[in-house]
């Protein structure tokens, strides 16, 4: 413990000085001067002997100060300069007691102690016993009350590391749950797009690798020939988007053109993967950030694939119109429908509706009548 060292520092000092008073009383007989020298010895040696372990036991702590007690009204009985100890004695029974009550105890103790030397010293006369409570009297009041204020400033700091030491410890766990939640998040971040591109990607190859091969089971070697090249430009796709994805950076489909130029190129591919007829209504659109484009295209692109997998449609209508409400992407198909009521497995939907809800977006859909119509909303504050 560092501040035992300091502590030991102040009582060889503090000793070190009464031996030079102690030395110095030229007024004192000889046997006084022996007698207080021997007092300051003992003095010494106690602390280094029980002093230092009154920090690890109660009854050592107890055996300290009435050790203390009686070196000090001893010393104080030889000569009264010797009194001096308090301003050592009094800071060593506050630390060293655990308990306010007992610290007090241990305070007046001293303090009678060296009354009870002043006494021996000067006699019983009235001047000497008035002298001699005065003495008393201050020193337990100023005594006390410095003692109470450190106690305090003790407690409060004790409070106070508790306080830190709780709130160090709820940033450490708050930095966790943090950290959980970031991986959390870039998981169901990664498994959108994987989702909406690179599994996409995959099912419209799969699909035009079996039309190819119903041709060339058919021997028609141009037609053959037309959905290879397919093949390799959606493989080429997918692995753009792979890299993309990989980099984290913009999707291929997102060029300088904008988002219109993008859903028009979405529209012409699934034309020829899938031969459903796309078309794109998207003109006239307000400047839209990166992000937004980002949902709106995915959205789209998730749309298209439900229609591809699940419709059984001929035609599919991609519309998107911005108000002063905000942005609206309708994608509608004229396919069997569905009923939006019953619980559905898969992912398309509930990712939709989750990357909307990162733009403050809503997901509707209307499968009422004939086909089914889907409708991504993102409000005005966030397109731009």
């Amino acid at each position: 413990m560092g501040y035992l060292r300091w502590i030991s520092i102040a009582v060889v000092v503090t000793t070190l000085v009464m031996v030079v008073l102690v030395a110095g009383s030229g007024w004192a007989t000889l046997s006084d001067q022996i007698g207080a020298g021997v007092t300051l010895v003992a003095f010494l040696l106690t602390w280094f002997i029980v002093g230092i372990r009154a920090f690890n036991s109660k009854i050592t702590a107890l055996v300290y100060i009435g050790i203390l007690v009686v070196i000090v009204g001893t010393g104080v009985a030889f000569l009264p300069s010797m009194a001096i100890l308090q301003a050592i004695a009094y800071p060593l029974v506050w630390i060293i007691t655990e308990r306010t009550r007992n610290a007090i105890i241990g305070n007046v103790a001293v303090a009678l102690s060296v009354g009870v030397g002043f006494v021996i010293h000067n006699g019983t006369s009235a001047e000497a016993l008035l002298y001699s409570g005065t003495i008393v009297g201050l020193s337990i009041i100023f005594s006390l009350a410095l003692g109470l204020w450190i106690t305090q400033i003790s407690r409060l700091s004790d409070q106070r590391q508790t306080l830190v030491d709780e709130l160090r410890s709820t940033r450490d766990e708050l930095s966790a749950i943090s950290r959980d939640a970031g991986i959390s998040s870039e998981r169901k971040r990664l498994a959108r797009e994987i989702h909406d591109t690179i599994a996409q990607d995959l099912t419209g190859l799969v699909l035009v690798a079996q039309r190819a091969k119903r041709e060339l089971d058919n021997n028609q070697i141009a037609a053959a020939a037309e959905q290879l090249e397919l093949i390799e430009d959606s493989a080429r796709a997918a692995l753009a988007e792979t890299r993309a994805l990989v980099a984290a950076s913009a999707p291929v489909g997102l060029t300088g053109e904008g988002i219109t130029s993008a859903l028009e190129r979405l529209a012409e591919r699934y034309s020829r993967e899938t031969q459903l007829t796309v078309t794109v209504d998207a003109q006239a659109l307000p400047a839209i950030a990166r992000e937004t484009e980002v949902v709106v295209l995915r959205c789209a692109q998730e749309a298209l694939a439900n229609v591809r997998k699940h419709a059984e449609a001929t035609t599919a209508t991609i519309v998107v119109t911005a108000d002063g409400v905000g942005l609206t992407l309708s994608v509608r198909d004229n396919g069997g429908g569905f009923d939006p009521a019953v619980t559905h497995t898969g992912f398309g939907l509930e990712g939709m509706s989750e990357r909307l809800g990162l733009v403050n977006g809503r997901l509707d859909i209307d499968s009422s009548g004939t086909g089914t119509t889907v409708r991504a909303i993102i409000p005005r504050d966030v397109l731009a």
